[in-house]
C-alpha cells in the first residue's frame, strides 16, 4: 500500500513538472492581460447569474451597487490609502530636521531687528532665506517659497523675524502630522470620522504615559475599569459642540480648527504642558474632570440600575431642577423606556454646565432650544415661557424660598433682555443674538438659578459692603 501511494504521489509531482515545463514564461504586460481577461469573465458570469435571479436586469440597467464592508473593492481602497497616508509620514519633518533648519537659520542671521521686524528679534533676509533652502531636504521646499516670505511683517531692510517664521513652520508641520494621525481613523475615506471612529482614536491616544500616570494615581489598580467612561466622555464633548445636528459624523477639517482638539492634548499632558490640579479640574478631557462626571451620575443613580430616571435627574446640581424641564429632556433625548444611560447624561452635563456663562456657545443654546420648542413652530412666546415658568414658581413655593413672584412680570422681563425682531415672540436666532441668553435659560429651568437672578442686586450690594470693610 505504502509503495502504491508513492507511485501516485510520484506520478503526480511528474505532470506537474511536465505541465509546468510545457507553460511558456509570460511578461509582465502579459500577465496584466491575462487578468483582465479573466476577471472580465468573472464579472460577466456573475452578470448572467444576477440577470437570471432578477430578469428586469435585461431591461432596466442597475445604477446602484451596494458594497460590502469585506468587498475586495474596500479593501484595496483602504490599503492605498493606508499606503498613501504612510508615504505622507514618510514626507513630514521629524523633530531632527527641524533642529537642522533651526541651526541653519541661526547661522544665516542678517542681524538684529528693529522696531519693525521685532527689537531684538534676529533676522533673516531673502538671500539667507534661499541659502537655508537649499541646504534643507526637499519636504522643507514648500515652507520656503516666495510668497511664504512675504506673508511676514517686514523691516526697513526687507527683513524677517527667525523665531516667527519657525513656529510657523512647526506649527504647519504639527497640523500635517495631526491631518494624517487622524486621518489614519477614518476608516471609509470621505474625510470625517464617525463615533466609533473617535472612540478608538481616544482609546489609542489613553495610552499616553502621561495620562496612564493620572489614571494610576486617581484610580490605583482599576485603571482599565474607567477606561471605557473616559473615551465615551471625551467622545461626547467633540459630538456635542461639532455635530449639534445629530448627523453622527464630524469632519476632520473641523476637527483641526476646533479648540477642543486643543484641549484634548492639554487634558491628556501631550503638548509638553502639565498644569497644576485645579486647572486640570477645568479641562473636560482631564482624569480629573471624567471622573467628577461618573461620579455625579453614580451618585444620581439611586436604585443602581446603571440609568437615571427623571426623579433621579431632578436632583442634578441644585436639586432645584423643575418637573417640567426634566420631562421635555426625557421627551427630546433619546432614552431606554424612559430612562437615561451615561451618553446621554454627557450632553445634558455639557448643556448644563455651558448655560452657566450669561452668553453660552450655540450649541447649547440649540440643545436647550429643542427642549423649550415644544410645538416645533419656529419660535417661543408667552405661553410657553408661562408654562416654563410656572413649574420654577410651584419649585420655589414648595421648598417656601424667595417671595412669590409674577409670571406676567418674567415674561416681560424676558422679552425686555432678548429684545426680538418680532415683540411677541423669540426665535433661535434671537437667542443667539441675545448676550444674555445663558441668564435666560436658567431661569426658566432651575429654580436657583432663578433665585439668584432675582437677588443679584443684593448679592452685588453684599459683596460690595465686604470690600468696603476689607
Amino acid at each position: 500500500v505504502c509503495v502504491s501511494a508513492c507511485q501516485m504521489e510520484l506520478g503526480f509531482c511528474q505532470r506537474l513538472l511536465h505541465h509546468a515545463a510545457s507553460c511558456k514564461t509570460k511578461s509582465p504586460e502579459e500577465a496584466d492581460a491575462d487578468v483582465e481577461e479573466h476577471f472580465r469573465a468573472i464579472e460577466e458570469k456573475e452578470f448572467e447569474e444576477e440577470k437570471q435571479r432578477c430578469p428586469s436586469l435585461r431591461q432596466i440597467p442597475k445604477f446602484f451597487t451596494r458594497t460590502s464592508e469585506g468587498s475586495l473593492q474596500q479593501r484595496c481602497r483602504r490599503e492605498a490609502r493606508q499606503r498613501l497616508l504612510a508615504r505622507r509620514t514618510e514626507e513630514l519633518a521629524v523633530e531632527e530636521d527641524l533642529h537642522k533648519m533651526h541651526s541653519l537659520l541661526r547661522s544665516s542671521v542678517w542681524g538684529k531687528g528693529s522696531e519693525q521686524g521685532g527689537e531684538g528679534d534676529e533676522v533673516i533676509d531673502y538671500e539667507g532665506f534661499c541659502r537655508v533652502r537649499d541646504q534643507l531636504p526637499e519636504k522643507f521646499w514648500q515652507y520656503f517659497l516666495p510668497q511664504t516670505f512675504m506673508k511676514f511683517n517686514r523691516d526697513q531692510n526687507g527683513c524677517i523675524a527667525i523665531a516667527t517664521f519657525f513656529r510657523y513652520v512647526v506649527r504647519k508641520v504639527n497640523n500635517k502630522q495631526t491631518r494624517i494621525q487622524l486621518s489614519y481613523y477614518d476608516t471609509e475615506g470621505f474625510g470625517y470620522l464617525r463615533e466609533n471612529n473617535m472612540e478608538n482614536l481616544i482609546f489609542d491616544l489613553v495610552q499616553s504615559p502621561h495620562l496612564e500616570d493620572q489614571f494610576e494615581k486617581l484610580l490605583p489598580g482599576a485603571k482599565e475599569n474607567f477606561y471605557p467612561f473616559y473615551v465615551f466622555t471625551a467622545v461626547r464633548k467633540f459630538f456635542f459642540f461639532l455635530d449639534p445636528f445629530g448627523t453622527k459624523k464630524i469632519r476632520i477639517r473641523d476637527l483641526l480648527v476646533s479648540p477642543h482638539l486643543k484641549e484634548l492634548y492639554v487634558g491628556m499632558g501631550m503638548d509638553g504642558l502639565v498644569g497644576d490640579a485645579e486647572a486640570s479640574k477645568d479641562n473636560w478631557f482631564s482624569v480629573q474632570s471624567a471622573l467628577r462626571v461618573y461620579m455625579q451620575y453614580l451618585e444620581l443613580d439611586q436604585d443602581r440600575n446603571g440609568l437615571l430616571s427623571p426623579d433621579e435627574l431632578q436632583q442634578y446640581g441644585s436639586g432645584m431642577l423643575t418637573r417640567v424641564f426634566v420631562q421635555r429632556v426625557f421627551e427630546e433625548c433619546q432614552t431606554y423606556s424612559n430612562e437615561m444611560d451615561y451618553k446621554t447624561f454627557l450632553g445634558f452635563v455639557l448643556a448644563m454646565e455651558s448655560v452657566r456663562s450669561p452668553s453660552p456657545p450655540k450649541q447649547a443654546i440649540h440643545y436647550f432650544w429643542k427642549l423649550f420648542d415644544i410645538h416645533h413652530a419656529g419660535y417661543i412666546d408667552s405661553s410657553v415661557i408661562n408654562y416654563f415658568f410656572r413649574a420654577v414658581a410651584k419649585e420655589l413655593e414648595d421648598r417656601d424660598a424667595g417671595d412669590k413672584v409674577s409670571p406676567e412680570d418674567v415674561n416681560d422681563e424676558i422679552f425686555d433682555i432678548v429684545q426680538p425682531v418680532q415683540p411677541t415672540r423669540i426665535t433661535l436666532e434671537d437667542l443667539n443674538s441675545c448676550n444674555m441668553a445663558g441668564t435666560v435659560l436658567s431661569m426658566l429651568i432651575d429654580a436657583h438659578a432663578f433665585l439668584r437672578y432675582d437677588n443679584r442686586e443684593k448679592t452685588m450690594q453684599d459683596d460690595d459692603d465686604e470690600d468696603g470693610d476689607f
